[in-house]
């Protein structure tokens, strides 16, 4: 097995060549690049000269000339794409989705252990090469990482206002029309927006809207039991007097995002 390593900061380099060594000492690094324009002409010259392609490409993703998504807009990428990066978390589920995986900088020797593994354990399973879908990737990163997601409501508690942060909330519902939200100590309080509203404001890697009239965190998941008509039903927490039921079209993508 051979590895591209695209990094432009040669502390990085040294660092994950070292790891490589220790944790992968059969994988062999084949080239390193440290630009858009250097791992365009270094994959390309691969095919000119009729050499195989590296396995696995560790891919930075802020580079001296740019992002490394213009790679995959100047030239075919056929390998397995593990992306470095310092992105925050808004950022890292949409890598999570379209790549084998990510790590995140400064890289540790646990997390390189996993997606190699990962890496074998999905090249064990198929024949094929985990694609990477650029397209969708860019199209999340745009939605997430440029977006200004809610940080606080403004509530009101009695004669006074009450400034919520969003880490303090469980889960919103609605009620007779009305939207409210149940923070983890177990306080409930109404809300000036409908869930379609708050689907829009709020963070997915954080909240999901589990049907029509629920939107959970994880933290507010206590238990997931199977429901009749392919749908899930949860426990939640603090208590929810209602079913909090998983619409079956969302069951699928409700497992994968537990799973982040």
């Amino acid at each position: 097995m051979n590895a591209l390593i695209v990094e432009d900061e040669e502390l990085a380099v040294r660092k994950l060549r070292k790891l490589l060594t220790e944790v992968a000492p059969d994988l062999l690094v084949a080239g390193v690049t440290a630009s858009i324009d250097d791992t365009v002409d270094w994959l390309e010259n691969l095919r000119t000269t009729g050499q195989p392609e590296p396995d696995l490409i560790f891919l930075d993703i802020e580079l001296a000339d740019g992002q490394s998504f213009e790679i995959f807009e100047r030239t075919t990428v056929r390998s397995t794409v593990i992306f470095t990066t310092s992105y925050d978390e808004y950022a890292l589920q949409a890598f999570k989705v379209n790549s084998i995986d990510y790590l995140l900088k400064p890289v540790q020797r646990e997390d390189l252990q996993r997606s190699l593994k990962k890496y074998e354990d999905l090249r064990q399973r198929s024949t094929e090469t985990p694609s990477l879908n650029i397209e969708k990737l860019l199209q999340q990163l745009q939605s997430q990482v440029s977006r200004d997601f809610r940080q606080r409501f403004l509530v009101r508690q009695g004669q006074r206002m009450l400034s919520v942060e969003v880490g303090e909330i469980a889960y919103f519902y609605t009620e007779d029309r009305y939207s409210f939200f149940a923070m983890h100590t177990g306080q409930k309080f109404l809300v000036d927006y409908t869930l379609d509203e708050l689907s829009d404001a709020l963070d997915p890697a954080r909240f999901f809207r589990i049907n029509r009239g629920v939107i959970v965190t994880h933290q507010a998941v206590e238990q997931i039991q199977p429901y009749f008509g392919n749908r899930l039903a949860l426990q939640l927490k603090p208590i929810f007097d209602k079913e909090a039921l998983v619409s079956r079209e969302k069951v699928s993508d409700f497992k994968q995002w537990m799973g982040k």
